[in-house]
């Protein structure tokens, strides 16, 4: 049970960031998509809406240009008048529900002090409102991270068959809302490696990765009765993967990131469906990486200090604005993501033993996706919340902060905010 002060900060923290981010929703609302990732969720949430089932938005074949989920949960909204405003609404409830989800994790991992400075600092963190109104994936992506971290910290606690059943499932889901998150698995499972016997450990182990792949095994099925070539999650692995190795992104100012230019030389075949294209995309992206070993090293470096914000802030803020995240709003994810993520790395240190992997999972996955691939803000967004979380965590730790929070949830006219 939370107690009265507890539940008044979270309220008053959710209330605030709801304002927020339905503020920034109206401010969107009769705003049009732009020719990038949107337009393939919007229609492919109309096209599911209209039963067609997951098809090529500008052609009548199969299509799984990404996983299915964050389409899935537009779908609804699709089958209302003026589709993209709802769309954008539905990314907006993911967002807002959220915060209470991030404090809840304060909770279970530091205590009330931490969820409270957690849910007020969700609230109001650019690089969390920023997508919430974006028909994109990333607010769902957050919002099942952060389920599956709730559901890694118990099964860490109780170390019981229903905790593996249920971490798996849920980042079964996650990586059906993008693909790279199929890289918790592995690394969540790994909970109680050194904790517990290694028989007790493997079994669960087992269980939570039979778990992750019955969850996927039906998109898995479905596109093997459609493509040609395997498709584990998506077709998007061949055109990502090239986009971010070619002449422009191995040196210059858009070193590490990710290019159109990139594709400029793939023709496409009447005869080949989107795995075989994707397929032959992955082919020229390895061979010319293979022609440019010696340069793969620094642009590597380069894709994680742009996932850092250490590295071509400029392209960074071009790409968000490409995405149709305005230049302040980047800007002002930029400055408190240097904010934050020194106390981070500060909070984390301090609880390492207690729930330091469940909290570098997410990190573990997102720079071995940019080192892959290409380092930008989209790609970071899962790594977003264990930033919060592990902020609030050195905050509380302060006194400074503990006689804070203190003084603020005592105030009078705090209270009467929410009585």
């Amino acid at each position: 049970m939370l107690d009265r002060l507890t539940r008044r900060g979270i309220v008053v923290a959710t209330v605030i960031g709801a304002i927020w981010r339905i503020a920034m929703l109206i401010s969107r609302w009769n705003l049009g998509l732009v020719f990038n990732d949107s337009v393939y969720y919007s229609y492919q949430a109309q096209h599911n809406a209209q039963g067609e089932w997951f098809r090529l938005v500008f052609t009548n074949g199969p299509g799984a240009e990404h996983p299915p989920l964050a389409s899935l949960l537009m779908t609804p909204a699709s089958l209302l008048p003026h589709v993209v405003s709802w769309q954008r609404a539905t990314s907006t409830l993911l967002g807002i529900a959220v915060i209470p989800l991030i404090a809840l994790l304060g909770l279970r991992l530091g205590g009330r002090r931490v969820a409270i400075i957690a849910a007020f600092v969700a609230a109001v963190y650019p690089n969390l409102w920023i997508n919430d109104s974006l028909v994109m994936s990333e607010s769902a992506a957050v919002f099942f991270v952060v389920l599956a971290l709730l559901c890694a910290w118990r099964f860490q606690q109780r170390f019981d068959y229903r905790s593996a059943i249920m971490t798996g499932g849920v980042v079964a889901l996650a990586a059906l809302t993008r693909s790279e998150l199929i890289l918790l698995a592995p690394l969540l499972a790994l909970i109680g490696f050194r904790a517990q016997a290694g028989l007790e450990w493997l079994k669960r182990a087992v269980v939570m990765l039979v778990v992750v792949g019955a969850v996927i095994a039906p998109w898995m099925i479905y596109n093997a009765t459609r493509f040609d070539a395997p498709v584990l999650l998506s077709v998007n692995e061949g055109i990502t993967i090239l986009g971010s190795n070619c002449d422009a992104t191995y040196g210059g100012p858009k070193m590490g990131g990710w290019l159109t230019v990139c594709l400029n030389d793939v023709v496409i075949q009447p005869d080949e469906d989107a795995s075989q294209l994707s397929r032959r995309e992955h082919q020229i992206a390895v061979r010319y990486m293979r022609e440019h070993v010696r340069r793969l090293p620094l642009v590597v470096g380069a894709r994680l200090l742009r996932t850092a914000d250490l590295y071509g802030l400029d392209d960074l803020v071009v790409i968000d604005m490409a995405d149709q995240r305005g230049r302040i709003q980047s800007w002002s994810g930029i400055v408190t993501w240097w904010l934050l993520a020194p106390l981070a790395m500060v909070g984390w240190w301090r609880n390492r033993r207690r729930c330091g992997w469940i909290l570098i999972a997410p990190a573990v996955s997102v720079f071995a996706t940019a080192a892959v691939f290409y380092g930008a803000h989209r790609l970071r967004a899962p790594l977003e919340p264990v930033v919060v979380v592990c902020a609030a965590m050195a905050i509380a730790g302060s006194a400074l902060g503990q006689r804070l929070i203190e003084r603020v949830l005592n105030h009078p006219r705090f209270a009467a905010l929410v009585d």
